[in-house]
């Protein structure tokens, strides 16, 4: 972000006092300071100071010492410098408050490895030596939920804004269900009109209270990325303002649909020509364009050593269940919802890859990075992929996901392909972050644990 650009802002916001200025650390947790107008310039020219820590913290803010960053480092500042297209409104707030997003960098100039924007950076890189862009759109799920939750702690719906009662059941793309909630959800567009989030549309989902917003493509990746993460911002801020809660948890509830993170990817030559482009396939499901089948082959080859990036906590692989329209296996299909990986129904010159693993609850950042890394592995590898599933993809054999945590965070221990195009550094300070938040975890005793097994042993 140019200092032309802020003065274009303040200039055409007066009532502007103060800047917000965040990055989002591993967990997608907003971290930063609100800095005062006057002060605002020299952030454009020095950076905001922040500790290298923010990328150590687990999803509670404690920082995992193992990883060096804390004590070891001396909590050290690094600066953080503004995105580019990221001062905005925010208009959920009163007293005159902007944002804009930031990303960390050494001292030197050389991104800070931990930063994972910059781990997207670094794979779409190797798309740029070829001369090719990776086109991404971002799909998200979530849940509006009420503050107050149920007597065993538990979260529920609110209740419908305009019936007044309160819904458990499921209807998938209900249009009563949208209007109910057609209020909030005009006032989410229209922020996001404000904020430069591109919207194309939003549907109700299967359960009580949850949506699904579809984000524009864009030939930017980062800024994709870059407009997910405001999106998640003002969706949690105008709940508030309606006095509820909206969650990204990839599994609120037990018996109602989780909430899944899909990207939409095609990639373009320089002349603008989606290299994916082929026609419809034949009835066995097979296609002629062999760069979409490698693309394919590679995703399909690296879902394995990647769930722990799109599953990244212990909530995220609650969602992992028979006909729940998320896989259990690496397959991919043409227009099949059972599938990880899914040709989704269009014209030939729009021809994409839908990627259905992660959840929510995921860095969307690192899921972007992980799918395009897949994708860029295949084309260059030549990788043919498995036959396209048909039929019911939960009644298919073939070799599961690793859809428990510790198993899923090992695969990624081990993965050369996660060094390859992540970076060791990174690779480890992923794995040391997790680790650590796993091992918390799984210290702590449950009320579930204890009314099963006190009574009974």
């Amino acid at each position: 972000m140019t200092h032309a650009e802020l003065d274009r802002f303040l200039e055409a916001h007066p009532e502007v006092r103060h800047v917000d200025l965040f990055l989002s650390d591993l967990n997608t947790v907003e971290r930063g300071k609100r800095i005062d107008r006057a002060g605002v310039s020299k952030i454009f020219t020095d950076g905001l100071p922040l500790p290298g820590s923010m990328f150590a913290l687990d999803v509670r803010g404690g920082t995992s010492e193992a990883t060096g960053l804390g004590f070891d480092d001396g909590d050290a500042d690094r600066p953080c410098r503004p995105l580019p297209d990221s001062l905005v409104p925010v208009p959920w707030v009163s007293g005159g408050i902007a944002q804009a997003q930031v990303s960390m960098y050494e001292s030197d100039g050389r991104p800070f490895f931990g930063d994972p924007r910059h781990v997207l950076v670094k794979v779409l890189d190797r798309f740029h030596r070829l001369n090719l862009t990776p086109v991404v759109a971002v799909e998200y799920e979530f849940y509006f939920i009420d503050r107050e939750r149920r007597s065993d702690g538990l979260p529920q719906p609110p209740p419908l804004p305009k019936a007044g009662r309160r819904e458990f059941k499921q209807q998938i793309n209900s249009m009563t269900d949208l209007n109910e909630y057609s209020e909030v959800l005009s006032r989410i567009d229209e922020v996001c009109r404000l904020q430069n989030i591109a919207v194309t549309g939003a549907l109700a989902e299967y359960g009580a209270g949850q949506f699904e917003v579809n984000l524009s493509h864009q030939r930017d990746a980062l800024l994709a990325c870059d407009q997910a993460i405001r999106f998640k911002r003002a969706v949690r801020a105008i709940a508030r303002e309606y006095g509820w809660d909206a969650t990204f948890m990839a599994k609120p509830y037990r018996d109602m649909a989780g909430s899944g993170l899909h990207v939409h990817a095609s990639v373009e030559t320089a002349a603008g020509e989606n290299i994916f482009a082929c026609p419809d396939a034949d009835a066995e499901g097979r296609l002629e364009n062999p760069t979409l089948r490698h693309a394919i082959g590679g995703v399909l080859a690296t879902l394995g050593e990647g769930m722990a990036i799109c599953a990244p906590g212990p909530n995220s692989y609650r969602r992992f269940r028979p006909e729940a329209y998320v896989p259990m296996m690496p397959s991919w299909s043409i227009n099949n919802r059972g599938s990880a990986v899914r040709i989704p129904l269009s014209d030939a010159r729009n021809r994409r890859i839908e990627h259905r693993l992660a959840g929510a609850d995921a860095n969307p950042y690192l899921v972007v990075a992980w799918m395009l890394a897949g994708i860029h592995h295949g084309i260059s590898q030549g990788l043919e992929p498995p036959p396209a599933l048909l039929g019911n993809a939960y009644r298919q054999q073939g070799e599961p996901l690793p859809i428990h945590w510790p198993t899923a965070l090992e695969r990624f221990r081990a993965s050369e392909f996660a060094r390859s195009y992540f970076g060791k550094p990174f690779c480890r300070l992923y794995d040391t972050v997790k680790q650590c938040e796993l091992e918390e975890f799984h210290s702590h005793v449950t009320p579930l644990e204890v009314d099963w097994y006190m009574g009974a042993i």
